[in-house]
């Protein structure tokens, strides 16, 4: 994976969307018409919600942390470790593809709002999400050799012996 495929889903994060920033909202609570497109971002169906009753218009599975990383989180509870984690793998082709779908709503539609099924309504991945589309944080970066790579001129520094 080169630098230019992991930087390329943020490339429109960047720029400036329209007015109207996306909103977030609880699965569980009533739709309505000014949530716009509503789109889920869990991998899994929230628990014991009918389709036809969550209005969910896109469902983009590859927006949401891994098993993993989820689990994790619910063990550590560490939020600033989880979004840069979380951050990361939106970096993966399949998140990439999603995150272009939701680009082009927001793009598209006057209002999008990130449905989420998560208890805690303050800190989960639409949240996390919602502040990266909102520009609140920077993409991920690197401090590895990728980095390293993509700085010309940069030569690794030696202890001197």
């Amino acid at each position: 994976m080169t630098i230019m495929s992991v930087a390329r889903p943020f490339a429109k994060v960047c720029r400036a969307f329209h007015a109207m920033p996306v909103k977030i909202k609880r699965a569980y609570d009533k739709p309505s018409l000014s949530d716009g497109q509503r789109v889920l971002v869990d991998r899994l169906w929230p628990r014991g919600m009918k389709k036809e009753d969550a209005r969910i218009d896109h469902w983009l599975k590859h927006l949401a942390p891994s098993d993993t990383l989820r689990k994790w989180y619910h063990s550590t509870d560490n939020w600033v470790v989880f979004k840069k984690r979380y951050f990361k793998e939106l970096c993966t082709p399949e998140a990439g593809e999603d995150l272009n779908t939701l680009y082009q709503l927001m793009d598209d539609s006057d209002d999008v709002t990130l449905i989420y099924s998560s208890k805690d309504t303050e800190r989960n991945n639409a949240v996390a999400l919602k502040e990266l589309l909102d520009g609140m944080k920077k993409p991920p970066s690197s401090s590895g050799p990728a980095k390293a790579a993509a700085v010309p001129g940069r030569v690794a520094k030696r202890r001197p012996s």
